[in-house]
């Protein structure tokens, strides 16, 4: 890379500046680079806020090098792309409707990144690499707790910028902050990747794998105690296969109001957890521990609780549930109720484990001085305390900001029931939406998180033969490529339903693969060829979406 170029753009004492000196009257940038990566620090004369930062070289991409683009959070499409692709953004009608933008945007970069939507242009989240054949170039963020990490590429103009979200993080005089940390690493893909997160220091994940039950896919929120129960007997027809059964959305009256009792359970949450301890497996629960129904009882009594924008409204965290706001974490009342409903969760009902879902919604808008990656930060750190040792599935999540702190993640967005695609899927409603396409592509693409940054979890498979529009071929190949790609490995069916044929498919499938990957190559957006090596024997896996 070379002609580097720096720009800062800062507020003080209410006015804009944007510069690319190293020193001013106003700061002093101290910079630490060479051939491995580049550190760079701000130490300001006087208080200011910063708005945006980036450095900006000229790299030349080669013909058939490939761009890879790690997404916003868990469920961003992240794939690798050639100098024909796209990377899409919301569609500009959704954008100019505040209702539509309201509905769309908040579980993505959509509103604080800039997509192109030129071919060969993409950016990238927290690391990305470039490879030519066997070869990568890695670049990498080693701190995502100062502010998120931004790549832009722009391969035909061979433009390289790395920028920094530093939207709102507000210096004092004399006070150091780092604008960039990023690292360089060459080689091939097993081998970057095994540095980048040595020189992260993130620590090996404590499990490596997991095989079981989870309850949405099937029934969304529509569970009840005799469902569970129903279903647990079911899983347990594989009991020697399975170590975990978790129950998903819909135990609750209302999404924040954790603890109220619901008459869908009668005999109330720890019942469940014991019933599935009886059975061997570990008790896993979902929460969005950060999320509050409208109608909640919990947002109707503290809407001082709630995070808010200038006009003093309460933030739409997510639209589902028929919406729902976030509760601000830098409220201590607010940090006393997620730590209680925890204690009880884990310590008085038994669970053993909490899939936390909806994460991204606590960074949506800087605040308090601080840039959404410090938000993040301060988030998963205060949920990895009220959790303790017991395990942690991280989904909706910045996965910058889950490293060495969640056990397992989900790495790809939601399968849906339908294999194909439906018609919003072509207008883009946003890159976070559920499909198995989407899923598929991040399930391969995002292999090298497994076992480095915590144990992939790639989404559900489906065996069953109803509330399901898949072929017999497209739930296999949706439960191999789980299997080849991830170590979190749910169903949601009834196996109670299922034949000889399918109860083997599925024994097979929890099972912990010992397949290298030697190779995983898209030639269109729908066509993969996957090479690897399994029980021994060299195996080519070709497919299309």
């Amino acid at each position: 890379m070379k002609e580097k170029r720096m720009r800062i753009k800062y507020r003080l004492g209410g006015r804009v500046y944007e510069d690319d000196l190293y020193q001013n009257e106003h700061y002093v940038i101290d910079e630490q680079a060479g051939d491995d990566g580049i550190k760079t620090v701000i130490t300001p004369k006087e208080k200011l806020e910063l708005i945006s930062f980036s450095l900006s070289y000229n790299r030349k991409c080669v013909n058939e090098e490939r761009f890879y683009a790690n997404g916003y959070q868990s469920w961003t499409t992240s794939a690798e792309y050639t100098a024909d692709d796209k990377q899409k953004g919301l569609p500009g009608f959704i954008k100019a409707l505040p209702f539509a933008r309201k509905l769309a945007a908040p579980s993505g970069d959509y509103l604080f990144t800039e997509y192109s939507k030129k071919r060969g242009n993409f950016h990238a989240f927290t690391y990305c690499y470039f490879r030519l054949d066997e070869e990568v170039e890695l670049y990498g963020s080693l701190n995502e707790s100062s502010g998120f990490t931004v790549f832009y590429v722009g391969m035909d103009e061979g433009s390289f910028v790395i920028t920094k979200d530093v939207e709102g993080a507000e210096l004092k005089a004399g006070e150091s902050f780092e604008l960039m940390n990023v690292t360089k690493i060459k080689g091939r893909y097993e081998e970057v990747f095994d540095e980048y997160f040595q020189r992260m220091g993130v620590p090996k994940p404590r499990i490596d794998h997991m095989a079981g039950y989870t309850s949405w896919y099937n029934y969304f929120q529509k569970i009840d105690e005799k469902i569970i129960l129903r279903d647990l007997e079911g899983i347990s027809r594989v009991s020697d296969s399975v170590n975990i059964f978790q129950v998903d959305d819909g135990f609750e009256t209302f999404v924040g109001d954790w603890l109220d009792p619901c008459e869908k359970f009668p005999r109330g949450m720890k019942f469940i957890a014991d019933s599935i301890h009886e059975k061997g497996f570990l008790a896993g629960i979902w929460l969005a521990p950060f999320n509050v129904q409208r109608v909640s009882r919990t947002a109707k009594e503290h809407p001082d609780w709630l995070i808010k924008d200038a006009a003093g409204k309460p933030i739409l965290g997510c639209p589902g549930w028929g919406g729902a706001y976030t509760l601000d974490i830098y409220n201590e009342e607010v940090r006393e109720h997620i730590r209680h409903f925890f204690d009880v969760i884990l310590n008085e009902w038994g669970y053993d484990m909490v899939k936390l879902d909806f994460l991204y919604s606590e960074c949506m808008v800087p605040r308090n001085g601080l840039t959404r990656g410090r938000i993040m930060a301060d988030a998963m750190e205060f949920l990895r305390e009220c959790v303790g040792d017991k395990l942690i599935l991280g989904c909706g999540v910045p996965l910058g900001s889950a490293f060495g702190i969640v056990d397992a993640c989900r790495i790809s967005c939601d399968v849906s029931l339908r294999f194909r695609d439906r018609f919003y899927h072509r207008i883009n409603i946003n890159n976070e939406i559920p499909s198995a396409k989407n899923a598929i592509t991040s399930t391969v693409f995002r292999r090298h998180l497994d076992g480095r940054a915590f144990c992939n979890d790639p989404d559900v498979f489906f065996l069953r033969d109803y509330n399901l529009s898949y072929n017999t071929e497209q739930k296999k190949l949706l439960a191999k490529v789980n299997h080849l790609f991830g170590n979190v490995l749910f169903v949601s069916d009834d196996v109670n339903t299922f034949g000889a044929e399918q109860l083997e498919l599925l024994v097979k499938t929890f099972e912990k693969s010992n397949a290298m990957i030697i190779s995983a190559e898209r030639s269109d957006k729908n066509y993969f060829t996957i090479k690897y090596l399994e029980d021994g024997e060299k195996k080519t896996l070709n497919f299309s979406l």
